[in-house]
């Protein structure tokens, strides 16, 4: 595989000493007072309660404090997770709009634990990242008991299936690095390591897949690719390495890693598939005028690699009545739909293969519209999510629809 940052494709088309006091949501009972929060567990006659409140950061000005406990008590009956018993499962919240956290609590401990799996879920327009507060005593690093469908965690527990990557170009951010990881399957959690947590990418990440299946496919296909001017390490995660550490392995490799695909040696490959990923965007391809304009851009630029068999864009399923499709889907459902489908990916298969390499070399990392290509190519028989059989089956099982002269 391949990716460099180079060239231009300009397609047409194209210390918490004070604490704000804690609101109770209406008709529910009263919170814990605010004293207690600093508290041990092994000392507080009201230990049950750290167990019942978990941290939530990276708040969005639109959040508040009845909203977010709408949108738990929600979910949480949605998703029939926690104990479901009568009434709402959150009892209070506390925000603090100047750090953009706030602290949640819940009617029990077995609540709190549920509503950990919402931990990266998107509410007014970002992310939540769920943790256990720094006075929870409770035992550490227990993974959520179950997955929330659409939903990646920000938390990547210690596992057998947890995976690292390093060597990762500090320019590229979390959704760029997650396209990379989701094209052999749905992430169940991943975390970008960052400077001071927020600052600059480290270049190495922490993943876990939703299907254990796919790590091993996912670690031999990623290991030692070209990304930039980096190859990538990737590898399972050593049981007990924390998320902001490099596990020593991946330090001092056994040898120096090699690019599965290295320019200029490509001749021995026999994959005539080229896979583009940051390339476009589920916006840019619900607009029927506005997809068979990119659809024909892309045909044109590849054309001059080599003669085309198929080209495949995904296009996203119907969110409202001004877009095409058949029928209309909640926003979940629709994005799950969408990621099944291979949504924002690029297929592109050539008649031969050196028309593949050709056209790697030339369209690897140079732009369209303003983003910067991740390529790589795959073989017929390359395994990846969704599978390359239903990409290419014929109309109309294939997801996406061709225009119509």
């Amino acid at each position: 595989m391949q990716a460099k940052q180079t060239g231009l494709f300009n397609l047409p088309g194209a210390n918490r000493t004070q604490i704000p006091p804690i609101l109770a949501v209406p008709g529910l009972p009263p919170p814990m007072p605010v004293q207690s929060f600093g508290m041990g567990m092994g000392v507080n006659p009201n230990l049950s309660r750290q167990s019942r409140r978990l941290y939530i950061g990276s708040i969005t000005p639109e959040i508040n404090e009845q909203n977010l406990a709408d949108f738990f008590n929600e979910k949480m009956k949605e998703m029939a997770i926690g104990t479901g018993a009568p009434g709402n499962p959150v009892l209070a919240v506390q925000c603090n709009y100047e750090k953009n956290y706030a602290f949640v609590e819940f009617r029990s401990a077995e609540d709190a634990t549920a509503a950990m799996a919402f931990d990266g879920i998107i509410f007014l327009n970002g992310p939540l990242k769920i943790r256990r507060p720094k006075d929870y005593g409770g035992p550490e690093n227990i993974a959520p008991s179950m997955h929330v469908p659409g939903v990646v965690s920000t938390n990547v527990p210690d596992s057998i299936n947890k995976v690292f990557v390093g060597g990762l170009p500090t320019y590229l951010n979390e959704e760029q690095v997650m396209e990379l990881l989701t094209s052999f399957g749905e992430l169940k959690a991943f975390n970008l390591v960052r400077e001071n947590g927020n600052g600059p990418s480290k270049g190495f990440a922490f993943f876990e897949y939703v299907d254990p299946a796919v790590t091993d496919v996912a670690i031999q296909s990623l290991n030692e690719m070209e990304l930039g001017d980096k190859y990538l390490v990737v590898q399972r995660a050593s049981v007990g390495a924390k998320n902001g550490q490099i596990p020593p392995q991946a330090l001092y490799p056994a040898e120096i890693p090699k690019p599965i695909l290295p320019a200029g040696d490509l001749e021995g490959v026999e994959a005539r598939i080229l896979l583009m990923l940051n390339m476009v965007v589920p916006e840019d391809l619900s607009d029927d005028q506005e997809y068979a304009d990119i659809y024909e851009d892309v045909k044109e630029e590849c054309e001059k690699y080599g003669p085309v068999e198929d080209l495949r864009i995904p296009r996203p399923v119907k969110k409202d009545k001004a877009k095409w499709g058949e029928a209309g889907l909640d926003p979940l459902a629709a994005q799950r739909v969408d990621e099944a489908a291979g949504v924002g990916r690029v297929y592109v298969k050539f008649t031969e293969s050196e028309s593949g390499r050709r056209a790697l070399k030339a369209l690897a990392g140079r732009s369209f519209a303003g983003r910067s290509i991740i390529a790589t190519l795959l073989d017929d028989n390359s395994q990846t999510t969704p599978p390359l059989h239903l990409i290419f089956a014929p109309q109309p099982e294939a997801p996406p629809p061709l225009p119509q002269d």
